[in-house]
């Protein structure tokens, strides 16, 4: 049964997809542009290759591809799901300006209309009584007096039994055309003039909004882009605990989450996260998981850079879902020969507190996943605990353990707004520092991004968690 809603919810979002997709094509290329036209073909044929590479960004890594082929389709598909979004919004708040403006022009269309049309019409008078008396007009051959001659037919008599008023009037000289054209315009397509304007103004009021939404999608994802690849800004929060002795007053935790080192952030990128935590001449290195998205052998050299991690307690780190996705045991080895302490569901006692850490939810599949009883069962409950734990919604087994403090991740605080009322959906805090009874839960926005590298509203950063005695 939970297969068969999996490939129904996987069935609905790609119809979704399909919807948006077909929409965005409407207002911004088959609006804004000529049908036949490169523009329109340009436009029509990304429409249909964005989606498909983002489709393939995120299934390449879970379907085995290689390493090249991952980071070749990544970028561009994972970005233009943030582009995707912003600009679905800015079209979105487009549509009421478009409308009023719409309606706008069509009254004033309106109420210029009849005066073009009259002016029209003056060429071709409606017919008066044809006296009997006048004499038929002679043939005249074709001269340069033609035309005054064509334009002034129309305003004489016809005779009985002449020719209709339209025979004189060839539509291949110059004078007359025009008069015929709007006749026949006006025949075979009422306020033709009218429809003219009319296109002529939906098609401006088109490419002026579609201009200014992708405009506004493109500035956004390129500023939220240039914040993640600059590297995470540090935070400092101030956590006071009841148990922690004086001595500890001051102690200074770094807590990281959320790396996501994988085909778009590499070892660049890891370089930056490890020169910021040694900036901050921490005490303990805490990371929280979701370390990476993709296999040792693949992503082992992009994260060498943590082997320069320095503090005086030493860096631990607990896994978070996304190490599941790859197999978490290869990166547990990993980490390890990189200097870093895995806890799997075990604790260090440190001279002031208890460090204690537990695997993610995720390993619950494979028989692994977080176990309280063996990481805190046996512990002095006099003494303060700090627990590493990935996902923020394990706050309760934690409070139940007698936890002071819990340090999270797994949120990214939304990363995308509006993302962060979603992520609020799924987890009791998205960001920051609350206490849930005598326990205490910090959740980092994480130093890196997944999927898009790009954040909007929920900048990336590595927080300094002060610990304070309140005996100091």
């Amino acid at each position: 049964m939970s297969a068969a809603l999996a490939v129904a919810a996987v069935l609905l979002v790609l119809s979704l997809l399909a919807l948006v997709h077909r929409w965005l094509w409407v207002r911004l290329v088959r609006d804004t542009t000529r049908p036949g036209g490169a523009a329109r073909r340009a436009g029509t044929v990304l429409a249909f290759t964005l989606p498909l590479l983002s489709l393939a960004a995120l299934t390449a890594g879970r379907a085995g591809a290689p390493f090249p082929v991952q980071q070749a389709v990544a970028w561009p598909g994972y970005l233009w799901l943030a582009v995707l979004l912003y600009l679905s919004i800015a079209v979105l708040v487009t549509e009421p300006v478009r409308a009023v403006l719409l309606r706008r022009g069509s009254r004033r269309g309106a109420a210029a209309g009849p005066e073009p049309r009259t002016e029209d019409a003056q060429p071709q008078p409606q017919p008066e009584p044809e006296p009997q008396s006048e004499p038929r007009p002679e043939p005249q051959p074709a001269s340069a007096g033609a035309p005054a001659a064509a334009a002034a037919a129309p305003v004489r008599p016809a005779p009985a039994g002449g020719p209709p008023p339209e025979r004189p009037r060839d539509p291949a000289q110059p004078a007359a055309g025009p008069a015929a054209g709007a006749g026949a315009d006006s025949a075979a397509e009422p306020d033709a003039g009218a429809g003219e304007t009319g296109l002529s103004r939906r098609v401006f009021v088109a490419r002026a909004l579609a201009g200014a939404a992708a405009a506004a999608a493109a500035g956004t994802v390129g500023y939220g882009t240039y914040g993640v690849l600059r590297g995470p800004s540090v935070k400092r929060v101030r956590v006071p605990l009841a148990k922690l002795p004086r001595a500890a007053h001051g102690f200074r935790i770094a807590v990281v989450s959320d790396v996501h080192i994988g085909p778009v952030l590499g070892r660049a990128h890891t370089a930056r996260v490890v020169e910021a935590v040694n900036g901050t001449q921490p005490d303990l290195i805490a990371i929280v998981g979701d370390l990476v998205d993709g296999d040792v052998a693949d992503l082992g050299p992009a994260a060498e850079p943590l082997a320069r991690l320095r503090a005086r307690h030493g860096a631990f780190f607990v896994t978070g879902n996304h190490e599941y996705f790859s197999g978490a045991q290869q990166w547990i080895d990993h980490v390890r020969e990189l200097g870093v302490t895995p806890l799997e569901n075990a604790r260090r006692a440190l001279p002031y507190f208890d460090l204690a850490g537990v695997n993610d939810v995720q390993g619950e599949r494979e028989g692994t996943g977080p176990d309280f009883r063996a990481a805190l069962g046996d512990r002095d409950r006099g003494r303060a605990a700090v627990l590493m734990a990935h996902q923020p919604v394990v706050i309760h087994d934690a409070v139940r353990h007698g936890v002071d403090l819990q340090l999270s991740g797994h949120t990214h605080g939304g990363q995308l707004w509006p993302g962060e009322y979603l992520a609020g959906l799924a987890n009791p805090t998205v960001a920051g520092l609350e206490r849930y009874g005598d326990t205490q839960l910090y959740v980092s926005r994480g130093a890196g991004a997944w999927g898009p590298p790009v954040r909007v509203g929920a900048p990336s950063d590595i927080t300094v968690v002060e610990l304070a005695s309140y005996q100091a």
